[in-house]
């Protein structure tokens, strides 16, 4: 017997589970585009290769085989031929996904247009947020300069070298060539910026590391990502994709996590028939995301020393794996002992006993 299910939602998740369909035979799966839904907007994902990942490593813009956090007190430079961190856009996995989906015979329409009342339903739509939470926000442009200024075989994932005074505040700069690179403003903290803080934080960011001004901006992008523990879009219908916990919680990462969320889904209902969607995270290393949370909420200031140790202790395929989610006790171990001692001690208390309270630690 086939089981009509539909897909609330049109993005990546409701897509690449869209596009895999052919794996299960016994559910005829349509997609149902929500309405007042957003516009489409084309943005990077980055991901590190691992298992099961060809597909998306062959659609990828660049590879970095080395990437960096870098501090006022140093830079950690990680390194993996095996877990090379990757950029794809957001628009061209859609595509790639729209174009299966189209070969599969799998209606897109309008929710408007069709009854679901009597079908499985998924909701893809994004999570909510419970009260007022951390943010992750951040305002990109890809520039092309003039002169070579870019080291384009490296990554750099944070550079805390900028203002500090809206929150915990890093530079996120992928270079796809000598003269052109995506750089983004990302700060975590409670509440936006303006657009000119992001803007004059990247100006001023290639002016002072690059010594350069001379520039033209091809592409802008920007974004906002709640972290830590969110809610169900709607309480009544089971989630999909960031809205049954595939975001993890700590870094705002869901790409690679999506993937994973859908593959064990699709294994299961091979075995039972049935289809469902678990968050692809162990329970300690979500209480490991908590924990950080809090001491970033608490301690911002800490925040450049945590992540600088954290890329010192770590090679570079310990730490693409820390944060695919391929953890091991061991790996666990080491992150937790590169941490500074006293900020996550507090952390833990305030995890255990409430309250959070800003403070200097």
């Amino acid at each position: 017997m086939v089981t009509q299910t539909s897909i609330i939602g049109d993005g990546c998740a409701a897509m690449m589970l869209a596009s895999r369909s052919d794996r299960l035979p016994d559910h005829n799966i349509r997609l149902i585009k929500p309405e007042n839904a957003p516009p489409p907007v084309d943005h990077m994902w980055g991901f590190w290769a691992g298992k099961g990942l060809d597909e998306q490593i062959s659609l990828a813009r660049k590879k970095w085989n080395n990437w960096s956090i870098i501090t006022e007190s140093g830079e950690a430079v990680m390194s993996s031929n095996d877990h090379a961190y990757h950029a794809i856009h957001r628009e061209k996995w859609l595509g790639h996904c729209r174009e299966k989906i189209e070969k599969l015979g799998i209606a897109l329409l309008e929710q408007n247009e069709v009854d679901i009342e009597n079908d499985v339903i998924f909701d893809s739509r994004p999570p909510r947020m419970n009260g007022k939470v951390m943010l992750q926000h951040f305002y990109g442009v890809e520039v092309e300069t003039k002169m070579p200024v870019f080291d384009d075989s490296k990554a750099i994932l944070m550079d805390f070298r900028v203002d500090q005074s809206k929150g915990l505040h890093f530079i996120y700069l992928l270079p796809f060539s000598n003269t052109n690179a995506l750089i983004e403003s990302t700060i975590f903290s409670f509440d936006l910026a303006s657009e000119d803080f992001y803007l004059a934080s990247i100006h001023d960011y290639l002016e002072r590391i690059y010594s350069c001004s001379d520039f033209v901006t091809k592409h802008q992008e920007k974004g906002v990502i709640p972290m830590g523990r969110l809610q169900p879009h709607d309480p009544d219908i089971p989630g999909l994709g960031g809205n049954a916990g595939a975001i993890r919680p700590g870094s705002g990462y869901a790409f690679v996590y999506i993937h994973k969320q859908i593959e064990e889904a699709i294994n299961h209902c091979k075995k039972t028939g049935k289809l469902r969607f678990k968050p692809p995270h162990k329970k300690i290393d979500l209480w490991m995301d908590d924990v950080m949370l809090t001491v970033l909420e608490n301690y911002p200031n800490r925040g450049p020393d945590i992540f600088y140790r954290m890329g010192k202790s770590l090679s570079g395929d310990q730490f693409a794996k820390f944060m695919s989610g391929e953890i091991t006790w061991g790996l666990r171990l080491k992150v937790i002992t590169s941490m500074p001692k006293l900020p996550f001690i507090r952390g833990v208390t305030k995890r255990i006993f409430g309250g959070r309270s800003s403070g200097v630690a």
